[in-house]
């Protein structure tokens, strides 16, 4: 999976998230770091969502999370990758799969 995207580190990033941002584009992504829960109030769009542990492993999955939606916290999650609904299943990606994030600086 190659996905590209930013990185929300902050308080106010990760709380903003991708309101009010158009969809994402096939092969983009928001990386949440540290975060172990999120939401998709007042999103227009659904997500795909995987949630990472520590060594950047999967260890959950949200495929095709519509908006005002909430998840419980996934317990040993670091951060949350979104991306555009369909990646999961294109990519095939599963929980145990080891994620590799590169800072593009």
């Amino acid at each position: 999976m190659i996905v590209r995207g930013k990185l929300a580190k902050s308080l106010l990033a990760r709380a903003k998230g991708l309101l009010f941002r158009p969809p994402l584009a096939e092969g983009e992504g928001l990386l949440l770091a540290p975060e172990n829960s999120i939401h998709t109030f007042f999103m227009g769009f659904a997500i795909d969502v995987v949630y990472l542990d520590g060594a950047n492993r999967v260890i959950h999955l949200i495929p095709e999370m519509k908006p005002f939606r909430i998840s419980l916290p996934v317990k040993k999650a670091r951060a949350v990758l979104e991306m555009p609904v369909g990646t999961l299943l294109r990519t095939e990606t599963q929980v145990g799969d080891q994620l590799e994030i590169i800072d593009g600086g």
